[in-house]
């Protein structure tokens, strides 16, 4: 086991779960905010498991997933905007649990908690199937256009698991406010493809003929 690795996984695994943690919590005003907790669980226990399983699998890829440092302007401004988009949307959904803006039924939670496992699955996937799968946007070396599985219905299966795994964070919250700002996801992602697809096409062979027989970027016959 890559000890260098292990511990920086182990480091940004605790880092995320405190700065979730203190953004639902606080703004909430106790620890008796059920749905917080239940987006704590949903979210960082199958990241851990995912997480030993790389490790021990796919060590390169785990370093792949935790290298965040964008080097193209226009993809940390993406970054930067993603970042705005959570620390808002968690904040407003502490601080609508304790005043009680828009209260949702619990089984809103629930159902919606469902549909995130759901789209985990569906992320997991998406990491099984390409190995050159990195957070950065880039094209790497011996890199090859994968065209099956996910990649035969649509260009960016991640996004597509993402979009279903952040539009269902705020609802596991309780908090349709929330779920209003995580709609800014959409156009993010959008300006993000849009800059990915023009470096994919520049540096990856066959990427320009994949994108004619792939004609949905997301969303099967929507997107």
């Amino acid at each position: 086991m890559d000890s260098k690795l292990f511990a920086q996984a182990i480091v940004k695994f605790l880092s995320g779960l405190v700065i979730v943690g203190l953004l639902l919590f606080l703004p909430a005003g106790t620890f008796g905010y059920w749905q917080g907790w239940l987006l704590m669980g949903i979210l960082f226990i199958p990241m851990f498991i995912a997480g030993l399983v790389m490790m021990k699998k796919a060590p390169d890829l785990l370093r792949k997933r935790l290298d965040v440092k964008e080097k193209q302007g226009e993809q940390k401004t993406v970054v930067a905007l993603s970042g705005l988009m959570f620390l808002a949307a968690f904040i407003v959904a502490g601080l609508n649990f304790r005043f009680g803006w828009v209260v949702l039924p619990d089984w809103v939670s629930w159902a919606a908690a469902a549909l995130f496992l759901l789209a985990y699955a569906l992320y997991a996937e998406v990491l099984r199937e390409n190995v050159w799968l990195s957070r950065t946007v880039e094209v790497q070396e011996n890199q090859k256009v994968i065209d099956t599985g996910l990649y035969g219905l649509v260009r960016h299966p991640m996004y597509m698991a993402t979009l279903l795994l952040f539009l269902s964070m705020p609802l596991v919250l309780g908090s349709v406010p929330s779920f209003v700002i995580m709609l800014a996801y959409i156009p993010i992602i959008a300006k993000r493809i849009r800059n990915e697809e023009k470096v994919l096409e520049s540096g990856l062979e066959g990427y320009t003929e994949y994108k004619k027989r792939v004609r949905y970027k997301v969303i099967p016959f929507v997107w």
